[in-house]
């Protein structure tokens, strides 16, 4: 139950001043339904204004605050669509535009009525021949005259939202935070010299403060090492099973290939771990191609042979559909009987294979999240597999624990490589197994690129590469043009490259994307994966899992706008069967420095593990720990760089206090038990004893 004092910062954005139904949706945009959520929602930069009597005192670019009088209110010829500008003059007679577009021109009229001076704070710039300030920031009737500079934050907005209002809101927020009391380890917080929570909070919105934005960085990554710490310590606790295979089936597999000394060394693990009554917890991480399959096969087995059952977990329905062929084809020789199960099972079909799982005649079931349904009973699981580890939440992934007599062994599985320094952060519960070797005689992928005029050529390559019977991926990276956006109206999209394919190629072209009805998608992809369709157009949601051996092409448009793992991860669709491959980057005409790189480095190499880390180095802002690449790990407060810098310290805190208090009862512990409320990993606290 949550601890009474975070009472205050849980209330609904709703219970503040001003917030109505209109101002609640762009609010719930960004995701600041609540208090708390204000409070974490901290500055992207500061702007610095200078207080300034005329125009004439101030450079083009400076952000400033003067005072102005309106002397003619202007509106465009097309009313609504273009500017609508107020005309006002200083005190010694330069003009300056007030502009504003869309639906703030009613604001501008109102707030800069002619003749009467306003103070107007904003960025002063030059358009054509005039100065002028676009959309200020603050207009007022008064100002103090000795207000010299000011140093005012800048917040992250969505539609319907202002920097004033949303500044309004923060205040009101901070308002509320109590005092709370120090959970960080007395001899780190000493050191750092940081501020408590309550000073911390307030100085981060008021200016740069590089302490207080370390500090709440610090308890982020000290409550996500803390609940991952009591996750793995419950799992230590908790009466699990001893599985242990006697290689029967295993002797029996006819593998087509020898397996990798990382292969082998994972499964060697994996198999230690089985056998002890302790909950397995490990994480496999492999490269595209390093054939995680094989070994997850391999731990199912020695389940089966202890007398258990296993299951797999994945995340889509194709993916799980991909799962039950390619391991009912290898596991076949074994006789283990392997069974699928998603949402789309019905009726009869569904009830008896309820009733074949329950009464343990299946030994390996494969499917999406249908498999831990409150209605699927197994006769006694032993191992699940999770495929795709990032996209389940840990608190899913607890819910897997009760359906087994005793608690499964957990295997997950993920194929984005994912640079050692960030494992800690997203995994810090598990053991890691790296498959960190290609299987031999896998042929590398030739990686060609291309600029985005020759998209004409790029289409010919493609229809001759169909020609030969071959089939390729087209990938974009949006689905559909966003209208009337300047920024986005160059991207590619799918539906239109679609449109544009077909025209060439006909009926050999599907689409995949992620607004499809999951009906069309699944048949589409079906359609591609039996050769029936030749070229399929599809947005990212092909990054992962995705397995036809005849594709040996694709083509990226706009692939600088892409992750170099996200490229990575889209290049490994292909290179799955004999046949040489190849992978088309196309590029836009204007590159960054950074586009430069990351298309150099994903040309350069085909080491997964190598190019995370670049991504890495090239990537700001967290945005590697984001939903785009990490799914659940998304950290709000820390970025990158305090990750890098501040996760060793916090989980060895964690770890120390776990050492000295694993049930948080201590007066630090109860003060820990508040952080993993407050970062709403109170699922940390619910595995307590207790709790």
């Amino acid at each position: 139950m949550r601890p009474d004092i975070l009472n205050p910062l849980f209330a609904e954005s709703q219970t503040l001043d001003g917030v109505g139904p209109k101002l609640t949706k762009p609010l719930e945009k960004l995701g600041l339904t609540r208090v708390r959520d204000l409070l974490y929602h901290l500055p992207e930069r500061f702007v610095t204004r200078r207080a300034i009597t005329n125009l004439d005192e101030a450079s083009e670019g400076e952000q400033v605050i003067v005072a102005l009088t309106p002397t003619e209110h202007r509106a465009s010829r097309n009313p609504g669509r273009g500017p609508f500008r107020v005309l006002a003059q200083d005190e010694i007679g330069n003009i300056c535009a007030i502009t504003y577009f869309g639906r703030a021109s009613y604001t501008g009229k109102k707030q800069l009525p002619l003749g009467e001076k306003r103070w107007v704070a904003g960025r002063l710039d030059r358009y054509g021949d005039m100065l002028q300030i676009v959309h200020p920031d603050h207009v007022e009737e008064t100002s103090d005259a000795n207000m010299g500079r000011m140093t005012e934050p800048v917040y992250r907005l969505s539609e319907g939202l202002t920097q004033p209002r949303i500044m309004s809101l923060v205040e009101q927020s901070l308002a509320k935070a109590p005092p709370l009391p120090e959970w960080i380890e007395p001899g780190q917080f000493s050191k750092e010299s940081w501020p408590h929570w309550q000073e911390a909070v307030r100085e981060a919105h008021k200016g740069p403060n590089e302490a207080a934005r370390n500090r709440l960085a610090y308890d982020e990554l000290l409550a996500n090492s803390l609940a991952l710490l009591l996750v793995k310590a419950d799992s230590r606790r908790r009466k699990g099973q001893a599985l242990l295979g006697d290689g029967s089936l295993r002797a029996k597999l006819d593998l087509p290939f020898e397996m990798t000394g990382a292969q082998k060394r994972s499964v060697a693990e994996i198999e230690g771990d089985l056998q002890q009554e302790a909950p397995m917890l490990r994480l496999l991480q492999g490269d595209v191609g390093a054939g995680k399959t094989v070994v997850a096969l391999q731990a199912m087995l020695i389940a089966n042979e202890a007398g258990k059952q296993a299951a797999l977990l994945a995340p889509t329905e194709i993916l799980a559909r991909q799962h039950y062929e390619t391991l009912r084809k290898m596991a076949a020789p074994t006789g283990v009987e392997v069974a699928l199960l998603t949402g789309r099972a019905k009726g009869r079909e569904r009830e008896s294979l309820l009733m074949s799982l329950m009464q343990g005649d299946i030994d390996i079931l494969v499917g999406t999240h249908a498999i831990f349904q409150d209605s699927v009973a197994y006769k006694d699981l032993g191992l699940v597999v999770i495929d795709e580890q990032h996209r389940f939440g840990v608190a899913q992934r607890l819910a897997l624990a009760g359906k087994g007599k005793r608690s499964p062994h957990t295997l997950a599985m993920t194929a984005t490589p994912i640079p050692r320094s960030l494992t800690l952060a997203q995994y810090g519960e598990m053991d890691v197994s790296r498959l960190d070797e290609l299987p031999p005689g896998r042929q590398a992928i030739e990686t060609l690129v291309f600029p985005q005029g020759r998209l004409d050529e790029m289409i010919a390559a493609v229809g001759r590469h169909l020609a030969t019977g071959s089939q390729a991926y087209w990938v974009c990276p949006m689905v559909r043009e966003a209208s009337g956006s300047f920024e986005t109206a160059d991207i590619a999209a799918a539906e239109a490259r679609y449109a544009q394919l077909a025209e060439h190629f006909g009926d050999q072209v599907v689409m995949v994307h992620g607004q499809l009805h999951p009906d069309v998608k699944d048949a589409n992809m079906e359609s591609f994966a039996s050769g029936k369709a030749k070229l399929l157009i599809a947005t990212t949601v092909i990054e992962v899992g995705v397995d036809v051996p005849s594709a040996t092409l694709i083509v990226i448009e706009q692939a600088e706008r892409f992750g170099l793992a996200q490229l990575h991860q889209l290049r490994g669709r292909v290179g799955r069967g004999s046949e040489k491959s190849r992978c088309v980057l196309l590029r836009g005409e204007e590159l960054s420095e950074t586009g430069k790189k990351r298309l150099a480095f994903v040309k350069e190499s085909q080491d997964g593990f190598y190019l995370a880390e670049k991504d890495l180095e090239l990537r700001g802002g967290g945005e590697l720990l984001g939903t785009r690449q990490s799914g659940e790990a998304a950290f709000r407060i820390a970025d990158l760089d305090q990750v890098q810098k501040l996760l060793p310290a916090a989980h060895a805190d964690a770890r120390l206090l776990m050492e000295r208090d694993g049930g948080l009862t201590s007066e630090r512990g109860e003060a820990a038990r508040i952080l993993l409320y407050l970062f709403e990993r109170d699922w940390g606290v619910q595995l307590l004893r207790g709790g």
